[in-house]
Formats: structure tokens, sequence, C-alpha cells
């Protein structure tokens, strides 16, 4: 069975938004993993010293065949070196993995699957 790992940022770390109504649609999307025969697993991040070895941790779980990364970690400016950080880590610790990114929490079934 294929493998992805999905990264995101905590929605819960988000000032003004719900949280929890988004972490919800995450998990909805981890289920959609799963209904397409995909073993799949999210790492939710904040922009602090935890980031890296939560991803590492993540990243080294097992041979991950694409990581899919959030439009939230790349499309807000001041997470720039966040995502630099998180792309150096990728090629990294997951060498044989796929970068896909996906549009939106809803749709990162269909960014791995371009790669698997």
């Amino acid at each position: 069975m294929p493998s992805a790992l999905v990264v995101g940022y905590d929605p819960r770390a988000i000032p003004g938004v719900d949280g929890e109504a988004l972490r919800s649609a995450l998990d909805a999307e981890l289920v959609r993993f799963g209904e397409h025969g995909i073993d799949a697993a999210m790492t939710l991040i904040v922009f602090d010293a935890s980031a890296e070895p939560a991803l590492v941790a993540s990243l080294t779980q097992k041979p991950w065949d694409v990581v899919i990364v959030g439009g939230g970690l790349r499309k807000t400016e001041p997470l720039l070196p966040l995502f630099e950080q998180i792309m150096n880590l990728i090629r990294r610790h997951a060498p044989q993995a796929a970068i896909a990114f996906n549009t939106s929490g809803g749709d990162s079934v269909e960014a791995a699957q371009r790669w698997l």
C-alpha cells in the first residue's frame, strides 16, 4: 500500500481561526486517503522549536512514498523560513519520497496521487 505524509501548520495555532473546525476537515481528508488505498498520516507543526523534532520523527517513522506540504506553510510569507526548513528536512530524512503540494486541506489525496 502506498504511503503519504501530510505536513501542515496546526490550525489551532492560528489566531482568529476556528482551529477545531479546520482540524476536523483535515481529519476527514485522512479518511479519504484510506478510501483511496493510501496509508496516510499527518503532522501539524507550529513555527517554534518543536517543529524540527516533530517533523523529523514523522519523516523517519517509515519510508514515505510522498510527502505533501500544505498550502498554509507555503503561502504565508512570514512562514518562509519554516517552509525552507521543512523542504530541507524532507530532502535529508525522506530522500526517497516525492514532494507534493496541495492547494487546501481538501485536495491532499489528489496531490499525493500525482506522484503515486
